[in-house]
């Protein structure tokens, strides 16, 4: 099999870019800031689709007019076919389960899921998804976080401090695996009577601003509260399209106009997601580009040979690790004790020929390694593989 072919048998291959929409909590209007800015984002020419990754509390379908879609076809390659609203294309567990029915699910169903909705639903032709999270920082987050390179987050907010000070949480999460912040939204800003014009700080006033600033995001901007917004989402034609010359629309296209510029953008470092079959030879990413002023946490090269993987950092470093040292290093339940961090694992049980057999991207933020021994559940993030003693390549 060539590499172009074993890249073509990894279901990540091929996928659009990816923006994940979060919250620290419910209530604060993320789905809504959702459907109104993959709106915005189609006026501005790009084909866009949503996963409702909500599993347990899906409310997507009904915002785009699609809550009698019906359970989707498949494509001739066995693909599931995305429902369509006003021209978005959509995935939801509502679209699996009655309105009555609830979704009953493990952790392992979760992330099956959430894996078929990116992987095995045919987004062909599109060219960014925004992933609609459930709110909170839990498994649906850290699976996203991992099996996919999100090209970036917008953290949604309400102004009052309970949102804030779980907004940080959220942020901060993101920052952990890696997501870029593209920034955040500041919803139900502030009410602006129909009758007079004045204008009422309901949630108080600019405290998305303020977070932004504390933790040096960007502010992409305010979405004030408006009954339009509300009224239109429960009719399924979202506020962009009933009230096109209001202001929430007319916010919603200044934040659309930030995401759009994250998708042309790019992403830097090892050509991703990639599933290197090293024993194969197959699968390799592509190296990315050297800069001296870059990130010296982000690896633009990896090749193995001589038993040694080598690795190159954005920064231009180079460095070479040992195989055995790397599977010593394993920072796994099964290796260290979760709570003391002591070593679990015997150096004895440990050939000295090692090698590993195969390496995959685990999201931005690092790789997983399975090794000859039969062990392949350790993450080793770009951080500590920089940190790892090494030497440089002319010395070893």
């Amino acid at each position: 099999m060539s590499q172009t072919q074993q890249q073509d048998a990894d279901p990540r291959s091929g996928l659009p870019a990816m923006i994940a929409v979060s919250s620290g909590k419910g209530g604060v209007g993320k789905s809504t800031v959702t459907v109104n800015l993959a709106l915005a984002l189609r006026e501005s020419g790009l084909r866009v689709g949503i996963v409702d990754a909500d599993l347990y509390g899906p409310s997507i379908p009904g915002m785009l007019g699609l809550s009698d879609s019906g359970p989707p076809a498949m494509s001739p390659a066995k693909k599931v076919i995305p429902a369509e609203g006003h021209g978005i294309k959509v995935i939801s567990m509502a679209m699996l389960t009655s309105d009555d029915k609830p979704a009953v699910l493990r952790g392992p169903m979760v992330t099956k899921y959430l894996q078929m909705f990116i992987t095995q639903v045919d987004w062909e032709g599109i060219d960014l998804l925004l992933l609609d999270l459930p709110p909170g920082t839990g498994d649906i987050q850290l699976t996203l976080a991992q099996a996919f390179p999100l090209n970036g987050a917008v953290v949604v907010t309400t102004p009052q401090d309970v949102s804030l000070r779980i907004v940080r949480r959220g942020l901060r999460m993101m920052e952990q695996v890696s997501v870029p912040i593209i920034g955040v939204v500041e919803n139900m800003s502030g009410f602006t009577c129909p009758c007079c014009g004045t204008v009422t700080d309901i949630f108080r006033q600019g405290g998305g601003a303020r977070i932004a600033q504390a933790l040096d995001v960007p502010f992409l901007g305010s979405v004030p509260l408006d009954p339009e917004v509300v009224e239109s989402g429960d009719t399924g034609r979202p506020a962009i399209l009933s009230a096109p010359q209001g202001k929430a629309a007319q916010a919603y296209r200044d934040v659309a106009s930030a995401l759009a510029g994250r998708v042309e953008g790019g992403r830097r470092g090892l050509q991703t997601p990639f599933d290197w079959q090293v024993a194969k030879g197959t699968g390799q990413p592509a190296p990315g580009a050297v800069d001296p002023d870059g990130n010296p946490e982000l690896p633009v090269a990896m090749r193995y040979d001589d038993a040694t993987l080598r690795i190159t950092w954005e920064d231009g470093a180079e460095m070479a690790v040992n195989p055995r040292d790397m599977r010593l290093a394993c920072q796994c339940a099964a290796c260290r004790d979760e709570m003391s961090g002591a070593r679990l694992l015997d150096p004895a049980t440990v050939p000295l020929d090692v090698a590993p057999t195969r390496i995959w991207n685990v999201g931005n933020y690092g790789i997983g390694v399975a090794f000859s021994d039969g062990h392949s559940s350790g993450i080793y993030t770009f951080k500590a593989l920089r940190e790892m003693e090494a030497s440089d390549l002319e010395d070893v």
